[in-house]
């Protein structure tokens, strides 16, 4: 099948810029990530050639402003790109994900002095950031975080504590944590700060009360590295906190979060449409019964149902995007296509495994490590179930009796 061709999941609307980047990502995923993924996975491989070109294409940079020396691009663009490089292998697009909440982040919060000093290297994907705010027995109850900054008399801070679920904790250079402090203030969420970390990559002590254990060993998502962050001491500076005021980190996180669930929106897209790719392929070549089996009414009705859930969700996933690029509060567009886009590429991707009969199981077809990749998204950015309630609250805002 000519993937540049694809029918479904177009976005109308679009500048020729952004024609024309999305089309050279696509072109990118076609040629290196599509064919390289499988091995690169099975080994659970950092794919460190993919992320050099990935560095030469500007991707890092993509949201950066143009004076910090990014593309100065939208988070639609940013999010159509994601979109095609999952189709090619999903961890590819977590290596840029937490590295864009934590540039979003600094644009949007940063002081002067920090956006001067970490978004131009983050552009060129020199510095590469990590997101981090769970924590082991946290889930998601956020304003329940143990890990604390205390002041000393000095002005600086000394942290200790466990964090958990870095993506890209031991290969990323910068990472913006959220610790507790004592702001003195009646509500938990309020006594949040989140903090800028510059480190070296690399495991074990990487910094004096730093430290990354090692990798997480996961059902999918491979390649990339999750890994715990342990804090025993370490010593940061007042300069290090975001915006330069304690206390704003659960604002500030949540807003990173709401680009990341635009961002996991995309990747779910980007798997549903692989996974429809390759079962409407397949549906063409296999045969049985003297025709293809994509002319059995029992395999066209599920490659019709799936088509029409790779288009939902596309579609939710742009509004979603369009809506935080206008400036509006997005959190209900973005939670509705999270928790539709996600839901919709796991029953995509099964069916897709169902297509492939006995061969989905086997590790020589693409379908057995979309299968273990597309569960991540029902809990990456906060499950199904945290979408509910977030679309629920802003339900009750707009239509308060």
């Amino acid at each position: 099948m000519n993937s540049s061709n694809l029918r479904l999941a177009q976005t109308p609307g679009l500048t020729d810029v952004q024609t024309d980047i999305v089309a050279a990502v696509r072109g990118f995923v076609d040629k290196q990530i599509i064919p390289n993924a499988q091995r690169l996975e099975h080994v659970d491989e950092y794919p460190t050639v993919i992320v050099e070109q990935m560095k030469q294409m500007g991707l890092f940079g993509l949201m950066i402003p143009e004076e910090y020396g990014g593309a100065g691009e939208s988070l639609l663009t940013y999010a159509l790109c994601v979109e095609e490089l999952a189709r090619g292998w999903m961890s590819i697009s977590g290596v840029i994900n937490t590295h864009f909440i934590v540039a979003y982040m600094i644009r949007q919060h940063g002081t002067a002095e920090q956006k001067a000093n970490l978004l131009p290297r983050m552009a060129t994907g020199e510095l590469r950031g990590a997101f981090s705010m769970s924590e082991p027995e946290l889930g998601s109850d956020v304003a329940a975080i143990r890990t604390r900054a205390r002041r000393e008399s000095d002005g600086d801070y000394r942290i200790d504590g466990q964090k958990m679920w870095l993506t890209n904790g031991g290969s990323s250079t910068l990472v913006a944590a959220l610790v507790h402090t004592d702001e003195g203030a009646e509500k938990p969420h309020k006594n949040l700060t989140a903090f800028l970390i510059e480190k070296p990559a690399g495991f074990g002590e990487v910094k004096p009360g730093l430290t990354i254990p090692g990798k997480i060993d996961k059902l999918g998502y491979k390649g990339i590295d999750t890994t715990e962050l342990i804090f025993d001491g370490y010593s940061a500076r007042a300069e290090d906190i975001l915006g330069g005021v304690p206390g704003r980190g659960f604002a500030q996180m949540m807003d990173g979060v709401e680009v990341g669930r635009v961002n996991v929106s995309a990747r779910a897209c980007g798997i549903a449409q692989r996974a429809f790719e390759l079962a409407i392929r397949y549906a063409q070549q296999r045969s049985t019964f003297g025709k293809p089996i994509a002319e059995h009414q029992a395999i066209a009705f599920k490659l019709a149902e799936m088509a029409t859930k790779v288009e939902a969700a596309h579609l939710m996933m742009v509004n979603a995007a369009r809506q935080k690029d206008s400036g509006e509060r997005n959190d209900v567009a973005a939670g509705m296509a999270k928790y539709l886009a996600s839901e919709y590429c796991a029953e995509v991707t099964q069916e897709s495994f169902r297509i492939h009969g006995g061969y989905g199981y086997s590790k020589e077809y693409e379908i057995e490590r979309l299968m273990r990749d597309a569960p991540f998204l029902l809990i990456g950015e906060g499950t199904s179930e945290i979408q509910k309630t977030i679309i629920a609250k802003g339900l009750m805002r707009a239509y308060r009796l």
